[in-house]
């Protein structure tokens, strides 16, 4: 229930996303961003606001733990759409959270995957990736390096 009690304060983001989400070719772009997030319900559920200057842009994720499925619902908003979008849900195993759902993309289905890893004190990685062929290939297309502010 406290899988996500790491991500609670302030932490800087080295962002890293594709040009195309679709395309495993496409350059990447790198960005700054900052996050600030508060934990909620005893650990069975946090809120954070990420802010990217350089993009003019923010989003904010709330997560909600389920003690019956043992399982997070992840939810994103993004300013850019003003709209909550589909969400993941997923589990941590040994250290590693892994969450799927669907949703679209430029007008075409997609599954999409966010994974956590890599989380310390100090740290934490996070990334999403997209499948156009309901899970058989993956593109990674955004990857987020958090470091504590």
């Amino acid at each position: 229930m406290n899988d996500f009690d790491f991500l609670v304060g302030t932490w800087d983001v080295a962002n890293r996303w594709r040009t195309d989400f679709l395309d495993e070719t496409s350059d990447w772009e790198e960005f700054p961003g900052s996050s600030r997030c508060s934990g909620h319900f005893g650990g069975a559920a946090n809120f954070d606001e990420i802010e990217f200057p350089t993009k003019g842009f923010s989003g904010l994720t709330l997560r909600l733990y389920d003690p019956e499925r043992k399982e997070w619902s992840l939810y994103w908003a993004s300013k850019r759409t003003g709209t909550l979008f589909p969400p993941v849900t997923g589990r941590f195993t040994d250290g590693r959270g892994v969450f799927h759902g669907d949703d679209t993309h430029g007008g075409k289905p997609i599954r999409a995957r966010f994974v956590w890893s890599g989380v310390t004190a100090t740290t934490a990685r996070w990334e999403q990736a997209f499948s156009q062929d309901g899970g058989t290939t993956w593109v990674t297309n955004w990857i987020m390096e958090f470091t504590r502010g």
